[in-house]
């Protein structure tokens, strides 16, 4: 009766055997797949894997089951981010490493917004990538957020980059928002600045979340008191930081410095400081987030800002897989890459 009634419900996942069993998802594929590494795995944990597959009524994958025991030395590397400024860094740093681990990649590109044209596409990428057999999937979005992969995504080895998963159940490697909305933070207090306003993003989003929590926690382990009077929201372009600046600059005690949370957002904020007179940065000074070097490294005076560590998540990403193929289950869920502060000439 039980397995009828759990068949009315959505598919049971390699994630639900683990849970029933106690063990990683990792040591579920070895046993359930009969890969490489099955033989790493105590017969007493084979045995309780089987027993909850059996009991929760798990079907693996067909195509996945097959090629899991043929994969090759390649990884695949669906992305979105393949042509833009920070996916050429991410696929540089997992090229990288995936050489030094004598691997190859495989890379699937979809560009565009999450439609339906969009989820068929990865799906379609996922099946195309197993069928070559790689030995593991990394997954790579634009901008740091929850994602929903292809279910395929889940019965193989799959590490998700500058994302995490919606459902909670794959490894991911993200940005450490936090230390670098700090970092920024306290370049400006170590230049003698106490009045510090910040342009964020959506409020919602995990960059904004981080950001703005390192911009509270970089003033009180300085002895000072955020002034969350300074904060305003943008939405990442030019034209909101130019009309956050124009706000915070019409306060009746107007920041010192400005903090924006991107590149772009740092780019309207020196307009509007300079439409008032202001020069950078000797009456007010400005940090921006991202290194958008074509942004960054033109404006003058050239931009302080934080960098996204995309390449380091790229080649994190390869040695986790690395990892993960390789028997080792004690691979942590989330794992945060720093984000260094580049000092130039706006402080």
């Amino acid at each position: 009766m039980a397995r009828s009634h759990r068949s009315t419900r959505s598919r049971v996942t390699m994630s639900d055997v683990a849970r029933a069993a106690g063990v990683s998802r990792t040591t579920v594929s070895f046993v359930l797949n009969d890969g490489n590494h099955a033989g790493n795995v105590s017969e007493a944990t084979k045995i309780r894997v089987r027993e909850a597959a059996g009991e929760l009524g798990y079907r693996p994958d067909a195509l996945a089951r097959a090629l899991a025991a043929q994969s090759t030395d390649w990884y695949g590397l669906i992305t979105e981010i393949v042509t833009s400024p920070f996916g050429s860094h991410l696929v540089q740093g997992a090229q990288n490493e995936a050489w030094r681990q004598h691997r190859f990649l495989l890379i699937a590109s979809a560009d565009g917004e999450e439609t339906k044209a969009r989820r068929a596409f990865e799906q379609r990428a996922a099946e195309k990538l197993l069928e070559q057999r790689v030995g593991g999937v990394l997954y790579a979005a634009t901008w740091h957020r929850a994602v929903d992969v292809p279910d395929l995504l889940r019965e193989l080895p799959t590490v998700l980059l500058n994302c995490f998963d919606a459902k909670g159940e794959l490894p991911s490697i993200v940005p450490d928002e936090v230390s670098g909305g700090r970092h920024a933070t306290e370049c400006l207090i170590r230049a003698g600045h106490e009045r510090i306003g910040y342009i964020n993003l959506d409020p919602r989003i995990p960059a904004a979340v981080g950001r703005l929590r390192g911009w509270r926690e970089a003033h009180l382990a300085a002895g000072l008191t955020p002034h969350e009077d300074l904060t305003v929201d943008g939405d990442g372009t030019a034209d909101s930081g130019y009309e956050g600046a124009r706000l915070l600059l019409d306060r009746s005690a107007p920041p010192t410095a400005i903090f924006c949370a991107t590149d772009r957002m740092a780019m309207g904020a020196y307009d509007a400081i300079k439409e008032r007179g202001l020069r950078i940065p000797h009456d007010i000074a400005v940090v921006g987030f991202d290194n958008q070097e074509v942004i960054s490294g033109y404006l003058r005076p050239r931009l302080t800002t934080v960098a996204l560590p995309f390449e380091e998540m790229g080649a994190l990403g390869v040695r986790t897989l690395d990892a993960i193929t390789s028997g080792q289950s004690t691979i942590a869920m989330q794992q945060m890459v720093d984000c260094p502060l580049l000092e130039r000439c706006s402080v």
